[in-house]
This record gives C-alpha cells, structure tokens and sequence, in this order.
C-alpha cells in the first residue's frame, strides 16, 4: 500500500507508555524479565491499577495543544497485560485490575474527537502467555542470551504452543483493527524472532485486508511503511518516512523517582533537526497508574506547543530542508521549495551564513514577529555562488527556545554542491 501523507506531514506525535509497570513505578516488563524485580511482585500491580483519574479527553485537548497530530498508546506491551477486554487469553485491565474497564475506546474516542490521529502500540511478544516460550530464534543474534520467559531451552522447541501463541497474537490484533480502527499500528518485540517465525507477512495482510490505510512501523520487518529509531536523532536519515522516538526524561513508562526531564529548549532542539532531516518526533511520556501526567511532563509539552504555535510554518507543510554544510542548524523548506527556514540554538555574534545558494532571495524575516532583515551576498566565482550573509535578529525577535528566519527565494531552491575549482 501506498504510505499515507498524513504522516509525514504530521510532524510530531505522542507517545503513552501506560500499565500496570507504573503503580510501583519499575520499568516496563523489562524489570521481571531481566530479574531486576520477582515477577509476583510485578504481577502484583494489577490489584493497585486503578485509572481512577483518567479523562482521555484532556490527554487529547493537551496533545491538540502541543502541536501533536497524532498519538501512540500502549495497549499491551511486552509483559502481556491488555488495556482493553480482550477475548483472546485473559491478562486485561478489565478482568485483574480495579480499572475494571476498557482504556483504548475512550482514548481512541478523544482522540478523533481533536482531530488527532489514532495509534496503538502492540508487542510481537508476550512474556507471560504461556504458548510464547516455546521456540527458539532461528540465527539467533549474537547479543541474545536465553530468558526463560522468551524462549524454549534447546531442544524443547514446541512448533503446536507457538501455533496457538500466534494465533492469540492474531486474534488480540484484529480485535484492535476491528474495534478501534486505528490509523496507525506501532509494533515491539520484533527482535525475538525471524519475520518467517513471527509469519510477518500474514499478519500483515490481516491488517490490511481490515484497515488498508493504517500505517504501520518498520518493526513489521519487511512489511512496515516507515524507520523508527530511539533515543537519539540519526547522523543520517533513514530513507524514506522516519519517526524518532524519544523520552521525555529517562523512562517510557511511569518512574516515581526519574526527574531527570529535558527541558522544553532541548525538545524545543530535537524537534527542529528530526523535522530538518525529515522525520517526525514522537515524544513519550509516562501516565500514572490513575491516568494523570506528571506536572513536568505537561508542562513541556505545552512549551513545544507554544513554540510550534509561533513557528507553525516551518514545521507543518515542510520537507527536509538544507543537506549540512550550509547552513549551522537544522532547516526546513516550503514544499514548492521556494522558502527555507532556518534555525537558529544560538543568538548570533553576527551575520548568518549560508553557502551554496543559486537562487536569488527577495525578502528575509523573523518568524513569529515578521522583522525584516538585511541580507547581502560576497564573493563566488563562475559556478560557484557566493555566502548569503543574514543581518541578526534584533535581541527582541529572539525566541527563547529557537529562532526561525524565513528566507523567501526568487525562485525554486537550487543549491550548489560540488568542490569548487581545482
């Protein structure tokens, strides 16, 4: 299927790493499975997940704000306990928690009711089904180590549990398609099996043949429509449509004692170059076991938001701006690529630069206050152009978090990139 536009157009997105994990406030499913915490005693949350402050509607009016178009939450995660009363096993908030009620219909309700895209995120894995231990990588990956919760021990493969396994994982992720229509399907866990073990592609066709539109990450392996990489903006950008996910501080999910938050400047940053090199940002945060936001989390949040509501222009309807080298920061452009954005971290010392620019410029100004600047271009020589030297922004049309100059062209952007004469 054709990928479709509404997401690389979108920007940024949200993403809710929500489960029982955040009662004690221990990191999600991993913290059983790689024995930092007994697995009773993380199963034990369930009695403490209550929900009992959950109002999907502001999540979604707060993401509205923040410049969000769309938003991923977790409806089952590695640990198997889902979100919504699911028919396929028994491990659901509806069943084993106070909650005592579906969480992703309302959600995805909210969501649609603020014009904002609709994403679930699933996990190829279980660590608790009783079926998903039952087979062994096929090749598997030098980093591994055998973990009882994910894998037989050699030689204890069972081809029939795994059977079974797979089609719980079916049945739980038609129920999605089917109930909650999501426009986006964000997959985990990818890296316990092969694409043939998982049966990649017939998984893929279900999805389809249900939502044909609904976009898909790239942990499909080899069935996905977009890169998703963590953590850290790439040096190189994937190609094609790409999504950096990122923490708001340490953690995915909930942790009582992360304070380690970015600040809204940093954020401010890593949107600017994920969205210069392409890609959108999606930005995860971690409710508590009542469905509330940290105060810092919402906080930044809202900071993206103002800045983005002042600089709408250079993020929505823009492509990958600049290649590196000509400019110092991150850029977008207009998509008749006859206006670049700039960005500017810094409050220049003096003029800004930038090389390799054929086109001729009308008009250059501050967005957000509509300043007009000087701008001049010295030296160049027969194909080489010269630098297109900016006047800097008046202290007062500096913005707190990033500066954008819009740089409006003659004509379509035509840059030079060769090695000048020998």
């Amino acid at each position: 299927m054709a990928m479709q536009p509404w997401f690389s157009e979108a920007k940024f997105g949200v993403f809710l790493h929500w489960g029982i994990y955040a009662v004690d406030g221990v990191q999600e499913s991993w913290s059983f499975f790689e024995g930092d915490v007994p697995h009773d005693r993380y199963m034990a949350q369930l009695d403490r997940f209550t929900a009992a402050r959950y109002q999907p509607r502001e999540w979604a009016a707060l993401f509205a704000r923040a410049g969000a178009r769309y938003a991923v939450l977790t409806s089952r995660h590695h640990d198997g306990v889902a979100l919504w009363d699911t028919a396929h096993g028994d491990l659901d908030v509806v069943r084993h928690t106070p909650a005592g009620r579906d969480l992703v219909g309302p959600y995805a309700e909210a969501l649609r009711e603020h014009g904002l895209k609709v994403g679930l995120y699933y996990s190829h894995s279980d660590w608790n089904h009783p079926d998903y231990a039952s087979l062994r990588h096929e090749g598997r990956p030098g980093w591994a180590r055998f973990n009882p919760y994910a894998e037989a021990p050699e030689g204890q493969e069972d081809p029939a549990a795994w059977d079974r396994y797979l089609a719980y994982r079916d049945g739980q992720v038609g129920e999605l398609a089917r109930r909650f229509r999501p426009d986006l399907l964000w997959f985990d866990g990818e890296w316990e099996r092969t694409g043939e073990q998982w049966r990649i592609r017939e998984l893929a066709g279900l999805i389809r043949a249900e939502l044909p539109e609904c976009v898909l990450n790239a942990r499909m392996l080899g069935e996905g429509d977009y890169a998703t990489p963590e953590q850290g903006v790439p040096i190189d950008a994937p190609d094609g449509p790409w999504e950096l996910c990122l923490t708001v501080n340490d953690s995915w999910g909930h942790r009582h004692h992360d304070d380690n938050h970015k600040s809204t400047t940093q954020l401010v940053r890593y949107l600017a170059e994920t969205v210069g090199a392409g890609g959108n940002l999606l930005l995860a945060v971690g409710p508590r076991e009542d469905g509330t936001l940290p105060a810092e989390q919402v906080e930044r949040l809202e900071g993206i938001g103002a800045w983005i509501a002042a600089h709408a222009e250079a993020v929505y309807g823009t492509v990958a701006g600049l290649p590196p080298g000509h400019h110092y920061g991150p850029s977008t452009r207009s998509a008749d690529a006859r206006t670049l954005y700039l960005t500017l971290f810094d409050i220049p010392r003096g003029p800004v630069g930038v090389r390799g620019l054929r086109t001729p410029v009308r008009r250059i100004s501050v967005l957000g206050t509509g300043t007009e600047l000087g701008h001049r271009v010295t030296g160049g020589l027969h194909e080489v152009p010269g630098v297109l030297w900016i006047d800097p922004p008046p202290a007062a049309d500096l913005d707190a978090h990033a500066t954008v100059l819009a740089v409006e062209l003659a004509g379509e952007l035509d840059l030079y990139r060769g090695a000048g004469r020998s």
